[in-house]
């Protein structure tokens, strides 16, 4: 079987730890790194944990100088959602603490979260 000439030169490039063009041309980005500054960030943090949907992020005082945000998170197809205050110097969940679905339930344009049986009239 026959190696194409260019095949084989990016195969013996890569084996000798030839430059990589397309790795040098983008640069790193740093995943964590600093406190908590916003509040899509605290959000991100408290879903991971949880598994749900944030709705809402609050700054909140805590523990030190760059503080920490409270999130209400929305659990779908559970009956109560989650509270977790984000620590914004460790970038972790400091507390977690169960409260009502938070969020959209009884307004218009709201979506219900799994199959309703609607009972229509009393007879």
């Amino acid at each position: 079987m026959r190696i194409a000439p260019l095949a084989l030169a990016l195969a013996v490039a890569a084996a000798v730890g030839g430059p990589a063009p397309l790795a040098a041309a983008s640069k790193p980005h740093k995943h964590g790194s600093g406190p908590v500054k916003s509040a899509k960030e605290a959000k991100a943090i408290a879903e991971q944990d949880t598994g749900g949907k944030a709705v809402s992020a609050r700054r909140i005082p805590l523990n030190g100088a760059s503080g920490g945000w409270e999130v209400d998170v929305r659990m779908p197809h559970e009956s109560q959602g989650w509270r977790c205050v984000v620590d914004a110097d460790t970038r972790m969940v400091h507390t977690k603490t169960r409260i009502n679905q938070p969020g959209r339930i009884n307004q218009p344009g709201a979506k219900a979260e799994g199959p309703v049986r609607m009972i229509k009239g009393t007879r």
